[in-house]
């Protein structure tokens, strides 16, 4: 990423809630889809600040995971809290509020192709009907954030995969959300890009400490979020010293719906379970 003058980005607010106040909280959160159990008896939490990764094979419940989180869907049984709230039995219309909390990164982007990146990052603006001039400041925030100022007139098509992930994020970020959500954003992109948009998740986390779920196929985006940590005054990721690791960032292995690790960095590299070995090899 290139270095950009830090003034003309987001403002970092103070944090959104009190420390150690769990932000994400699931409790025995079992769903299945036509007989096909996905998730079994999940239960774990994410204090507020912290980012959880979420690493394991295709099919294991982990985009689906974070649509519980989103309240998109109900579980069979259990309880999930988003900053304290029960969601799981609340109906549409209170789950507005809720979601007015948090910022969801889909997996390819899903951005609106008949929209311009300028009313595609606005969307959310536009339907609570906000003032132009607002959105319109807004909007140019979030794209100087994700360093895409100059694509504001392009539309989806005119962009490339790299380019549609930072418009997704610039959207995600734009009413600075307690909470993101992160599905796969590196999925399919080269590794240099994907290797931008991990700086652009790192940046996000460390400049407003906000609470993020992140699920990812790539073991080098794991290792990288938890290992370096973002530097506002260089506009660069660096390694944490001490080749330590992030304390706010921890990771959770799903396997065939069920939590296979749950911990630090540092714990995952010295487990000695069989199934968490042979993953990382």
């Amino acid at each position: 990423m290139s270095t950009v003058d830090s003034s003309t980005t987001l403002a970092a607010p103070e944090p959104h809630s009190e420390p150690h106040q769990p932000a994400v909280q699931f409790e025995n959160v079992s769903i299945g889809f036509d007989g096909n159990p996905v998730l079994h008896n999940i239960s774990f939490q994410t204090t507020s600040g912290e980012m959880c990764i979420l690493l394991g094979p295709a099919g294991g419940g982990k985009s689906i995971l974070l649509k519980l989180a989103n309240g998109l869907i109900k579980p069979d049984s259990g309880t999930i809290r988003i900053f304290g709230q029960e969601i799981s039995s609340l109906p549409e219309q209170e789950l507005f509020a809720i979601r007015s909390n948090i910022g969801m990164v889909f997996q390819e982007s899903a951005l609106f192709d008949s929209l311009s990146v300028r009313d595609n990052v606005a969307y959310r603006l536009m339907q609570q009907k906000d003032p132009e001039e607002d959105i319109d400041r807004r909007v140019i925030e979030s794209l100087s954030f994700v360093e895409l100022e100059d694509a504001i007139d392009k539309f989806p098509a005119e962009l490339s995969g790299g380019m549609k992930r930072r418009v997704a994020i610039a959207r995600a970020i734009i009413t600075q959300p307690k909470l993101l959500l992160y599905d796969s954003p590196t999925g399919g992109l080269d590794p240099i890009t994907s290797t931008t948009i991990i700086q652009l998740v790192m940046k996000q986390r460390d400049v407003y400490k906000g609470s993020a779920l992140l699920v990812t196929h790539r073991l080098q985006d794991a290792f990288i979020l938890a290992t370096h940590r973002f530097n506002r005054q260089t506009n660069q990721m660096e390694r944490v010293p001490g080749n330590g690791a992030d304390p706010n960032t921890s990771i959770m292995v799903l396997r065939e719906g069920r939590i296979a690790f749950s911990g630090s960095l540092v714990e995952l590299l010295r487990s000695e379970d069989p199934y968490i070995k042979e993953y990382l090899e």
